[in-house]
């Protein structure tokens, strides 16, 4: 099994700022390319406590990838409706350019209100638009010349520059639980990256067997592999012990849970039942969160432990862990979690 870094930006650099919290991407990411990892995700987040240092996974993505020499740079994720698929498509061959063919996106549909500032009439049908433009994306990448309308209305014809290192882009599909995007996933024969958070392994299981009937349903695509890759997303600190795991990991998962739910309350999109509940409530909901996570779902123990889910992670079909790292730890330990994690997937 594969296994992958994913920063979240669950720290709002409040005590170090922004510039310190670049410092410790790079050394994250620098460790995870020597420790032999595959890829690094950095996602795409706007106006909010949470990921603050994260607004484009393009231009952080070319910094990582003349920062590094093996390991891939991916978008986890970008929302593709909140962009024109032109400008994605040139962004993203910069970084394909600059990492010599490391380059990935997982495209999303968007789902908090505030982000569709940057496109307030993409909001309604961003679905529709995210599966709609990732074709398109497709086609600029292949160097098909695509019809757009110009400055003065009018139908021209343009081929996206400067050409990619690499003829296809790895695309996924980015879902946050619904049986309707995997399928569509599969349809579109994109890979899958979704997560283990907020459901149980048996729901989980249904949702890999339908992306993968769906998938070898659908007609090829340009650039879409034979089969495709489910990456799951899991919070992950390896620990020397089961309880020194719990004890470093505790807290900082806790409070950033307690944030997420916060701008869950947010979203003005969204049914808005977690703005009424009160700190204490709030708490009672990480702790249970923390503690289901530790049953299953989560890459939090020892070495022995972890070994143990990512074994049956991959019994579930996964193909890739994309490991949560940022959530609140320090950089040092972080980084004593990916040694940990790396000695691990050796003797795996």
């Amino acid at each position: 099994m594969d296994l992958s870094v994913m920063f979240f930006g669950a720290d709002d650099a409040s005590t170090v700022g922004h510039a310190t919290k670049y410092d410790d991407i790079l050394a994250i990411t620098k460790a995870a390319d020597r420790l032999g990892f595959t890829a690094v995700w950095t996602p795409e987040r706007h106006f909010q406590q949470v990921g603050q240092v994260f607004p484009n996974p393009a231009l952080l993505s070319a910094a990582l990838a003349v920062a590094t020499e093996r390991i891939h740079v991916r978008a986890g994720s970008l929302v593709l409706p909140l962009h024109h698929p032109l400008r994605v498509a040139e962004d993203w061959a910069v970084v394909d350019n600059l990492s010599r063919g490391r380059a990935g996106v997982s495209v999303a549909t968007g789902w908090h209100s505030k982000d569709f500032v940057l496109a307030p009439g993409a909001y309604g049908d961003r679905r529709e638009r995210a599966f709609r433009d990732l074709a398109v994306l497709r086609r600029l990448w292949a160097g098909e010349a695509v019809e757009f309308t110009d400055g003065a209305g009018e139908p021209v014809t343009v081929t996206s520059q400067p050409r990619p290192y690499s003829d296809h882009l790895p695309l996924w599909t980015t879902t946050s639980g619904s049986p309707a995007t995997w399928e569509a996933a599969g349809r579109m024969r994109t890979n899958i990256l979704g997560a283990t958070i907020g459901q149980t392994r048996e729901e989980l299981a249904g949702k890999i067997d339908a992306y993968r009937d769906a998938y070898d349903g659908a007609p090829e695509q340009p650039g879409s592999p034979p089969r495709g890759t489910v990456t799951l997303m899991a919070h992950t600190y390896v620990g020397e012990t089961d309880e020194h795991a719990r004890e470093r990991a505790g807290g900082p998962l806790k409070d950033y849970l307690r944030s997420y739910v916060a701008q869950t309350a947010a979203n003005r999109g969204g049914a808005g039942r977690a703005a009424a509940l009160s700190d204490e409530q709030l708490g009672t909901l990480a702790e249970f969160a923390f503690q289901r996570y530790l049953t299953w779902g989560s890459l939090l123990g020892s070495a022995g432990t972890c070994r143990k889910s990512l074994a049956d992670l991959a019994d579930l079909g996964c193909d890739e862990v994309a490991c949560f790292v940022d959530f609140g730890l320090g950089v040092d330990e972080v980084l004593a979690g990916l040694e940990r994690l790396a000695e691990l997937r050796e003797d795996m």
